[in-house]
């Protein structure tokens, strides 16, 4: 397809000083990702929604969804809530040995290549290789070497190009897929320590990343694709931990935002950026981090919503006994007791702390814990419950104050999933304010 992709678009209006960007939304979530074409419907934009390598990849990850699984699923979520199709931007983030790094290399890297073979044969367009962890045979004790992280890279994108070629065979339309590269990579879902500080990439660092992937990329003869990366991940002083977020600030980034002009075909990637406020969200974008993903906030968002109207549905129905209550928060937390691998190596301290964090950690782990099915079904009857009668105002004002006010004016449905779905676009509407150039 010789159409410009709308990202490399993207790239190139932000080389001519209109500050716009975009932003990911990197969840797996029904609720989170109706909420976010819901919104997009309004504003007309593209909704870009991403899917990490252990969420969905070829095994099923945690999710049990492949790669064309996900598609159908975001597709089927597009259906239902009449977004075009043609708007959705699908992206795989973290593509690379991060679910296999405690592999050896050939195995890993063998399994990741058919990680970024499935993704690009599903038609996702917006790939992140990420080839900066170390594996199994790497000297643990030494930072991993730049040219081997790029050379793994390299390798990735060679296979993501043959997979493009042959979904080209099937789908003369099919978009060419644009690539993110970087060596500083922030892992998924936020800081596991709460760091005193935040090392901003060096402007050395950065440029030598860059340098480095091109000659990868050139020395397996793919220069087309080296053309085709839009972005660079590097680190502009955002991250946030179980109770801290570090604010971006401008001027620490400055010499690195600076440097970026230099490069005419690339802006910045910003990961963990959730938490951000709408004016520092704004200042990124404006200073070339133009692509910003959040996944944890959204999630945070949502799980936020369930307990609200978890204590609306309690308020309402406590000494009901027709009615049998969800008893979400302690459903929610058993379900992360009962299998702890999502969040024990992530949360640290006191038994009171680690249980405090279980359910409000901005690193919000509740995520891996949406698809279980004791969860699924106490959602279900939550939202069943509270379809039964109308939520009094006085209660919604209580607990959801920022929908209360919407309800009010006429602009929300005063209903459960209504109501849900608008607590995740409070914070969808501070990334759309960064993103978009033209406001007030």
């Amino acid at each position: 397809m010789e159409g410009l992709h709308p990202l490399k678009e993207l790239v190139a209006k932000q080389k001519q000083g209109i500050p716009e960007g975009i932003y990911s939304a990197c969840s797996a979530n029904e609720y989170v990702i109706e909420a976010a074409m819901e919104r997009a419907l309004k504003s007309g934009s593209y909704v870009l929604i991403e899917a990490t390598a252990n969420q969905v990849n070829q095994f099923g990850g945690y999710t049990g969804m492949k790669p064309a699984d996900f598609k159908a699923f975001v597709y089927g979520i597009a259906g239902k809530v009449q977004f075009p199709e043609e708007k959705i931007l699908l992206g795989g983030d973290h593509l690379g040995p991060l679910t296999w790094k405690n592999e050896q290399s050939v195995t890993a890297m063998e399994k990741s290549c058919e990680l970024l073979k499935q993704y690009v044969s599903a038609g996702f367009t917006k790939i992140h290789i990420d080839t900066s962890m170390h594996l199994a045979d790497d000297n643990i004790n030494e930072k991993l070497d730049t040219h081997v992280i790029a050379e793994r890279g390299a390798i990735l994108c060679k296979v993501a190009e043959e997979a493009y070629a042959e979904l080209l065979e099937k789908d003369k339309n099919a978009l060419q897929p644009v690539y993110v590269v970087g060596s500083e990579v922030p892992i998924p879902g936020g800081s596991q320590e709460e760091e005193e500080g935040i090392q901003v990439t060096k402007v050395d660092d950065f440029e030598a990343t860059v340098e480095t992937f091109k000659q990868a990329f050139h020395k397996l003869g793919l220069y087309k694709a080296w053309d085709n990366v839009i972005a660079v991940v590097v680190q502009p002083g955002v991250e946030f931990g179980d109770e801290t977020i570090h604010e971006y600030n401008r001027e620490a980034a400055k010499d690195l935002c600076n440097a970026l002009k230099k490069y005419p075909s690339l802006v910045f990637e910003g990961h963990s950026t959730d938490y951000q406020t709408p004016e520092g969200l704004k200042e990124m974008v404006e200073d070339g981090i133009a692509i910003l993903k959040v996944g944890p906030a959204l999630t945070f968002a949502l799980r936020e919503g369930l307990f609200a109207l978890s204590m609306i549905e309690e308020e309402l129905f406590r000494y009901n006994p027709d009615i049998h209550l969800s008893n979400l928060v302690n459903v929610f937390d058993e379900a992360m007791l009962q299998n702890p691998g999502n969040w024990k190596k992530h949360y640290h301290g006191s038994g009171v702390k680690i249980r405090f964090a279980r359910k409000y950690s901005f690193s919000d782990r509740c995520r891996y814990y949406l698809p279980d099915p004791n969860v699924q079904s106490s959602i279900k009857r939550l939202v069943e419950n509270l379809e039964t009668a109308p939520i009094p105002l006085s209660l919604l004002s209580q607990y959801m104050p920022v929908q209360y006010i919407k309800v009010r004016s006429g602009n929300l449905s005063n209903d459960p999933v209504s109501l849900l779905k608008d607590r995740v676009v409070n914070c969808v509407d501070d990334y759309l304010y960064a993103t978009e150039a033209k406001r007030q």
